[in-house]
């Protein structure tokens, strides 16, 4: 059982900059991949980003160019770099692993993380 936990959300400016971190625990995290997705009240949850193990990496075309995902399996982490950031991108950010599924459906789930961009 692998366990998920986000920090790094907050309240930021709009043009500023966070970086999400998803510590994971339990498991061997190499192996998995890792997506973060995104949430509003009333809408589905939405791809962000995702990395592969093999380290390819795909983002959804509202963040292309100001979100970058990474990952440290030394530390058995991955980051959500967000910079530029728009209140459109004001949500609850989630982190998931996935081995045996796929990115549409990963196998675990963190708890999640809220990003406010207001002035």
């Amino acid at each position: 059982q692998v366990q998920l936990v986000e920090s790094g959300g907050g309240l930021v400016q709009p043009g500023g900059s966070l970086r999400l971190s998803c510590a994971a625990s339990g498991g061997i995290f190499s192996i998995y991949s890792m997506v973060w997705y995104r949430q509003t009240p009333g809408k589905q949850r939405e791809l962000v980003a995702a990395l592969t193990s093999g380290g390819s990496a795909n983002y959804a075309d509202s963040v292309k160019g100001r979100f970058t995902i990474s990952r440290d399996n030394a530390k058995n982490t991955v980051y959500l770099q967000m910079n530029s950031l728009k209140p459109e991108d004001t949500a609850v950010y989630y982190c998931g692993a996935y081995y045996y599924s796929d990115y549409t459906d990963p196998d675990y789930w963190g708890q999640g993380t809220q990003v406010t961009v207001s002035s």
